[in-house]
């Protein structure tokens, strides 16, 4: 009997143990089964991650998968297709967010653009240009108090002769000619003569920041580990670095890039008149803060004032038209200063009475057959990348961005014949709700991220 009751508890025993080791080979069945859709998921994406668009990447410097591989038709089915192509069969991938280089004005572009420039230069390309940022500021305020006073002493000046029925004299009075230089456009008063204007021009409608855009879904991280001014910084040095200018041109659908990124307009022309606008503005800020504190030519001005005002027998207009004069001084000077730039030499940033290049007896043969005079140039002073880098830091972030994945889209459309591209078919992240059937009634979900950083 005690060895039938042991041959029974020992079989009770066994079984149990066939029991336990049976359930744990299920269950690292099930566990292989599901690391092995893991592993296939994660190849997949991967190699699909791995067909980023070479020219974008060449050119550019962007990662990014161009998602209707070459059809100019994005879907998502595409990109699952090529999942199960690359052994993601027998799974089951829902997307469940999706960043194209489009998404929240730019956002990934502009990220893929900031870690290309640290990753060829290092922040050291940017080094001193942070000290900088509150000078330009600082300029762009002084050239528009500048514009403000102007226009009030002209409006003074105005009301005043129109006050006492009178009129200042034509006879050595530049003010009527510099008002109708100012009128004629700035284009013809400093491009270099040698060189013929672009006339280029793109439909706008055409460009990703204007027209309807396939847009995102899902939150992705954002990133955090540089401060907000180096990286629009390195942005900044990625646009002058691979778009032209009107000094270093380059031959695309337009060729004055980094004014159509400022501006925004159609054409060449435009684009370049609004640009040597902005830059008169901030040059004549600081070139009329010069005059005042340059008592001969405060002299000078105010010699000039005084024979006007006496001329007309009104004395008390001396001061206004002084103010006037030197605001026209001013403008002459900053016309010399675009002739330099735009002929890629140097201008002093701040003036002093030895590179001053303009007498105030000049302005009433500026423009004219007589106007022979050259921009000089300055060994230490800014050119015209440097004032473009400028009006960048002062430009809408958002709109920089979109205006240059317009350039970057017609590039690669027209430069390098890729008809299909456009920016926003382009992903750069993507996440994944996936599920498996692993056996009979038995099925396993899991996420799944990927995503350029």
């Amino acid at each position: 009997m005690e060895k039938g009751e042991i041959t029974a508890f020992l079989s009770l025993i066994f079984v149990l143990m066939i029991s336990f080791v049976t359930a744990i080979l299920e269950s690292a069945s099930v566990q292989a089964e599901k690391n092995q859709a893991r592993l296939d998921m994660d190849r997949a994406v991967y190699s699909v991650f791995g067909e980023y668009q070479k020219e974008l990447l060449e050119e550019y410097g962007i990662f990014a998968v161009e998602g209707s591989y070459e059809t100019g038709n994005f879907s998502e089915k595409q990109l699952i297709d090529r999942m199960h192509y690359y052994g993601a069969s027998g799974i089951w991938p829902e997307v469940e967010g999706i960043q194209f280089l489009t998404d929240q004005n730019g956002q990934a572009f502009r990220e893929g653009a900031v870690k290309y420039m640290e990753d060829l230069y290092g922040i050291s390309i940017i080094q001193g240009l942070g000290a900088l940022a509150e000078k330009w500021e600082q300029q762009e305020i002084t050239g528009e108090q500048t514009k403000d006073e102007s226009n009030q002493s002209l409006e003074e000046l105005d009301d005043m002769l129109n006050q006492n029925q009178s009129s200042l004299p034509m006879e050595n009075n530049p003010l009527p000619h510099i008002e109708q230089l100012k009128k004629s456009g700035l284009i013809s008063l400093v491009f270099p003569k040698e060189k013929q204007v672009s006339q280029k021009q793109i439909r706008g409608e055409e460009q990703a920041s204007s027209r309807a855009l396939r847009v995102g879904r899902g939150t992705f991280p954002v990133r955090s580990d540089v401060d907000e001014v180096t990286k629009k910084l390195l942005f900044h040095e990625y646009i002058l670095k691979k778009f032209g200018n009107a000094v270093e041109e380059e031959k695309r659908s337009l060729a004055y890039e980094v004014e159509y990124l400022l501006e925004g307009k159609t054409s060449d022309q435009e684009n370049l008149e609004a640009v040597l606008n902005k830059m008169l503005l901030i040059r004549m800020g600081l070139n009329f803060v010069y005059l005042q504190t340059d008592t001969a030519k405060q002299a000078e001005a105010g010699a000039m004032a005084l024979a006007l005002a006496t001329a007309v027998a009104l004395p008390m207009l001396e001061p206004v038209v002084k103010q006037v004069l030197l605001a026209a001084w001013a403008f002459g000077e900053s016309v010399m200063d675009l002739r330099s730039l735009m002929s890629g030499k140097r201008v002093a940033l701040v003036k002093t009475a030895e590179n001053w290049q303009l007498s105030l007896s000049s302005l009433m043969k500026m423009g004219t057959s007589e106007d022979t005079q050259e921009g000089a140039d300055v060994t230490d002073g800014w050119d015209y990348k440097s004032y473009l880098r400028m009006l960048l830091f002062l430009e809408n972030g958002d709109h920089l961005t979109m205006r240059t994945l317009d350039r970057v889209e017609q590039n690669l459309i027209y430069e390098k014949g890729l008809a299909f591209f456009r920016a926003d078919a382009c992903v750069t992240k993507l996440r994944l709700q996936n599920l498996v059937q692993i056996r009979n009634g038995l099925s396993y979900e899991f996420p799944l991220y990927f995503g350029y950083e």
